[in-house]
């Protein structure tokens, strides 16, 4: 299990972590497996979209936004309750496969760690498990 460090620069941010992954997909040497990801955080989530354009991700950030505003008829008084919200639409782990050493994921999709309550250093838990 590998713990990889993610910096985020903003309240609401899809940040591209697929290279970072990749790194550790390939350092580990692994033809064939499984690659799960898993953020150990109420307020961020983690989500597989495409990443040739940067405006999807922000699209993305702008819809959760809209669809999950910052301020509302919230109980939870720290507030960040949003963050909570979009964190759980949004889902806290992802598996992607592992074939010829690589992340098996598609032409145009890419790995992004969502943050809905920044900035802030964060953690992305791996776990590979070879076939």
């Amino acid at each position: 299990m590998q713990t990889l460090t993610v910096k985020t620069g903003r309240r609401t941010q899809l940040l591209d972590v697929t290279a970072q992954v990749e790194k550790a997909v390939s350092g580990a040497k692994i033809s064939k497996g499984v690659c799960y990801l898993y953020v150990p955080h109420t307020t961020a989530g983690i989500a597989i979209n495409e990443c040739a354009d940067p405006d999807v991700a922000r699209d993305i950030e702008d819809a959760l936004d809209r669809l999950v505003p910052k301020t509302g008829s919230y109980r939870h008084g720290e507030g960040n309750s949003d963050s909570h919200i979009k964190s759980v639409l949004v889902g806290g782990s992802q598996v992607v496969f592992v074939e010829d050493g690589r992340l098996a994921l598609g032409r145009w999709q890419g790995i992004f760690f969502c943050e809905f309550d920044g900035p802030r250093e964060r953690k992305l838990i791996m776990k590979l498990v070879a076939e």
